[in-house]
Formats: structure tokens, C-alpha cells, sequence
């Protein structure tokens, strides 16, 4: 076991304890929020994985989830639109966790790929996971200002 293998049994445990106890207690705004947090604490785990098994295609599971996740989080925030108690749920502690966590683990990665394609490839996903994440809870929270219906 490697250091990157041991970083990935780490990282779901806090964040997974966490979405866990969302889905599982609580009204449906906390589980849609966990469902986003789920989303950011798997995705950093397939990258690490995928440095610690050396293994390419999980960075590509990683790129899908970092853009089908956040996604799906905002067909559940505009289908849940209706009900004032999701349209008030936030979880800013854990979004900005969250996105700390993704940038913290797409830098190291990327001093361990070093520079080309996968350094690229790495930056994207990071860029997509940071962006979804804060646009899906900035989203649940509420909505944008001057954006009619959301």
C-alpha cells in the first residue's frame, strides 16, 4: 500500500461519514446537499486511485463523474424548485471542504504527473469538479441574483 492508496481510504471516510449521515437523516434539502457532497468526495478518490494503482481509466471515471454529478444535483434543485425548505438549503462549510479537498488533491497529482497531457487533463477535472460543486450549492442555496427561475 502507497501513500496515494492510503490518501484514498482516508478521503471517503470523512467525506463519505458525512454524505451518509445526510442521505440517511433529514429532510430532502439535506439529501439533495449530500448527494453534491458525494459527488465531491468520489471524484478525488478515483483520482487518487488512479495514481495509486496506476491506472488511466480511472482518471477518465473521474471526468465523467465531475461532469454528470453536479449536473444532476441541479436537475434535483430545479425539480424540487416548488418546496421553500430545498430552495433555502445550504452547506457552505462543506462546499468549500469539498472544493478545498478536489484542489488540494488535483495539485498534488498534478506535481506528480508532472507537465503534458495528464497534467492538462487533471487541471480540467479540477476546474469542473471546484465549478460544479460551487455552482450546484450556490444553486440550492437559493439561487442567482437577476436569474429568473433559479
Amino acid at each position: 500500500m502507497n501513500g496515494w492508496i492510503l490518501a484514498a481510504t482516508v478521503v471517503p471516510a470523512g467525506g463519505g461519514t458525512a454524505a451518509l449521515w445526510g442521505v440517511t437523516t433529514g429532510p430532502m434539502a439535506r439529501r439533495v446537499v449530500a448527494q453534491n457532497l458525494t459527488t465531491s468526495v468520489l471524484c478525488p478518490t478515483l483520482l487518487l486511485l488512479s495514481q495509486g494503482y496506476g491506472r488511466p481509466a480511472y482518471v477518465d471515471l473521474a471526468l465523467l463523474l465531475a461532469l454528470l454529478g453536479p449536473v444532476g444535483t441541479l436537475v434535483f434543485a430545479r425539480l424540487l424548485s416548488d418546496d421553500p425548505e430545498v430552495r433555502q438549503a445550504s452547506a457552505w462549510g462543506l462546499t468549500y471542504a469539498a472544493a478545498g479537498l478536489g484542489a488540494a488533491t488535483v495539485v498534488a497529482l498534478c506535481v506528480a504527473t508532472g507537465p503534458g497531457r495528464a497534467m492538462v487533463k487533471l487541471l480540467v477535472i479540477g476546474a469542473l469538479l471546484i465549478g460544479g460543486n460551487l455552482v450546484a450549492s450556490r444553486a440550492m442555496a437559493g439561487g442567482f441574483r437577476g436569474v429568473r427561475g433559479g
